[in-house]
Parts: structure tokens; C-alpha cells; sequence
């Protein structure tokens, strides 16, 4: 029986999806991570724990800055062969959160379930890093510090980013108290495990 080769994605097709990734990430972390101050990981998880500590400014400001300066040293380290859909990705979503607190300012969680929100806060972003993933291209943020430890170092760079996550997560206990801590380790947990699935089952 004759086969039918796959067409190849359009670049337009492409950017539409990497847009849809960013958004469903920004929703599950504006509307649900925030709010909850469920830190696990990333630059995300970095925003929570700073903007505790320094009020004046709020996440999306963080998210924001860090986002960009990550962006200028990935630049600088990496070259002109830095990812243009990292830059893309990374802006997009830095915008994304930035004006959401502007457009829908949220002072409080959504509902008085902290479980169900973890669910959302943790599997919009994962199943929106997976389309991502599978587009070949990187949400940014620590992304780019793994990229730049792959180029100086010989460190396992899962195993870096997993215990800077971590660290980021642990954190929160401090920070917020050991309920919400410990909500953040499991939303760590499941993420890490959250990813996988939805890219195995996104190739098959």
C-alpha cells in the first residue's frame, strides 16, 4: 500500500503553534502559579520568590527582566547562532505575563482549591513546553544557562537544571511556608514527569 509523505510545517504554521505553546504557559502561570506562589522552577518559579521579597515590583516585572537579560548574555556567550525562535518564544511569553497583570490584575487565587490550581498551573505550562519541545524550540529563561553550560562545561545538563529547580522550589519553603512548599515540590515532581508523557504522545 502506497504512503503519502507528511507535507512539511509552514513557517507561519510553525509560529502559530509556538504562539499557542507560549499562551497555553502563560495562562497556566499568570492565572494559577502566580497567584498561589507555587515557585517550581525556572524563571517563573525565580519571579514568585523575588517579587516575596522585593514588592515593588510584580512577577510579570520579573519575568520581564530576567527573561531579557538572559536573552542579551545568551547573545553575547552563544553569538549569532542564538536561536531566533528562543528570542521569539522567550518575548512573546515575558509580554504574555507582563500585560496580563496589567489587563487582569489578580490579587487573590482563583478558587480556595490550592490542589486543583497546581494541576492547572502545573499542566498548561507542561503540555505547552512540550509542543515547544517538539518544534525544536526553547522557552528560554534557564534554557539559555543550559545552553551556555553545554558550551563551557561537561556537566550533565538535566541533572543542572533539575537541581536549580529544585533549589528554586525549596526556596518556596521558605519563603511562603512548608503547605506551599510542599505543593511545590509535587507540582516539581509532576511537571518533570507531565513533559515526557505529552511529548511521547504527541510523536506517537
Amino acid at each position: 500500500m502506497k504512503t503519502t509523505a507528511a507535507k512539511p510545517m509552514s513557517q507561519i504554521e510553525r509560529y502559530i503553534l509556538l504562539t499557542f505553546g507560549v499562551l497555553l504557559t502563560a495562562v497556566g502561570v499568570y492565572f494559577f502559579k502566580f497567584p498561589n506562589n507555587f515557585s517550581t522552577g525556572g524563571v517563573s518559579g525565580m519571579a514568585v520568590i523575588l517579587s516575596h521579597y522585593i514588592p515593588n515590583f510584580t512577577n510579570g516585572d520579573f519575568v520581564m527582566m530576567i527573561n531579557v537579560l538572559l536573552l542579551i548574555v545568551g547573545y553575547i556567550v552563544l553569538g549569532k547562532g542564538f536561536g531566533g525562535r528562543t528570542t521569539y518564544v522567550s518575548l512573546l511569553m515575558s509580554g504574555l505575563t507582563w500585560g496580563l497583570e496589567r489587563i487582569i490584575p489578580m490579587n487573590a487565587p482563583m478558587t480556595s482549591q490550592p490542589l486543583m490550581e497546581l494541576i492547572f498551573a502545573v499542566s498548561l505550562p507542561a503540555v505547552g513546553s512540550a509542543i515547544l519541545f517538539n518544534l525544536d524550540a526553547s522557552s528560554g529563561g534557564t534554557d539559555i544557562v543550559a545552553m551556555i553550560l553545554r558550551k563551557y562545561t561537561s556537566l550533565n545538563i538535566g541533572r543542572a537544571l533539575m537541581c536549580s529547580d529544585l533549589i528554586i522550589t525549596l526556596m518556596a519553603c521558605v519563603a511562603f511556608g512548608m503547605e506551599t512548599g510542599l505543593f511545590c515540590i509535587l507540582g516539581l515532581v509532576i511537571k518533570s514527569l507531565l513533559v515526557d508523557m505529552v511529548l511521547e504522545n504527541i510523536n506517537t
